[in-house]
């Protein structure tokens, strides 16, 4: 079976598959990028960069803003966020491994639409089965399921009003409307989250904070003595394993 981290190369191939559209040919104009000028010649040899890959590499720039806006990584980051300011640590974990938690987590959750992106789009562009434009709409249409699984009506049908679009179904929802409407949910779905795992992180402070209080000693913070029994709370319920089983669960996995 295969691995999440060997999915990797392919979410870097999904960006180069949607420019597929722009002419192939050998002729493609080029901007003047360097020119040389041999000691002993005279004549000067001239690099350019053609607009191809200068759109490639444009678009490179938006696969962070992707990452986010079509996966499981918006979700994912908020709950992480939230769980470190319940338990009261700052910058433990630090934000790279936050960042490196959710990113192996988003490729583990999104394995499977990765895999038919590859299996209907990527592979048979590859071998040449397909035209680009069909490559492209083939790679699009398991996204945009995943995305309407876990968009809420009410957040669909309010970008729908505001952008005035009409539409039959669901599915012919254009992704410009499916975008803002998915990160909504997302949105959403993370608070709820993150106010369940507060709770019993609150209880805690609020009893250290009432016997502290009771044996007035007012000048000693509560957190510093919470802290302690937060994390020895987390550690034996297992709260690491909790936490990404539910995030994984909550997708239908």
């Amino acid at each position: 079976m295969t691995q999440p981290f060997r999915l990797l190369p392919l979410l870097l191939r999904l960006v180069p598959l949607l420019l597929l559209t722009l002419p192939a040919q050998a002729d493609i104009p080029g901007i003047p990028a360097v020119t040389v000028t041999p000691g002993d010649a005279e004549e000067t040899q001239e690099y350019s960069v053609t607009l191809q890959i200068l759109a490639l590499m444009t678009a490179l720039t938006f696969l962070p803003a992707m990452l986010m806006m079509m996966t499981s990584f918006t979700r994912i980051i908020i709950v992480f966020a939230i769980l470190r300011q319940a338990l009261g640590l700052q910058s433990t974990p630090s934000n790279q491994i936050l960042l490196g938690l959710t990113l192996f987590l988003t490729i583990f959750i999104m394995r499977p639409v990765l895999e038919e992106v590859n299996q209907e789009a990527l592979q048979p562009y590859i071998a040449e089965e397909i035209a680009p434009l069909e490559a492209v709409e083939r790679a699009s249409q398991p996204f945009r399921e995943f995305m309407l699984a876990q968009t809420r009506e009410s957040d669909l049908g309010l970008f729908m009003r505001i952008s005035g679009e009409q539409a039959a179904s669901p599915e012919e929802v254009s992704f410009w409307v499916l975008m803002p409407a998915f990160v909504t949910s997302e949105l959403k779905t993370a608070f709820q989250i993150g106010f369940i795992l507060f709770i019993p992180f609150l209880i805690i402070d609020m009893v250290v904070a009432s016997v502290l209080m009771a044996m007035g000693m007012m000048m000693l913070s509560p957190i510093i003595i919470s802290l302690p029994f937060k994390i020895m709370l987390f550690v034996l319920v297992d709260g690491w394993a909790l936490i990404m089983g539910t995030l994984a669960s909550s997708y239908g996995i």
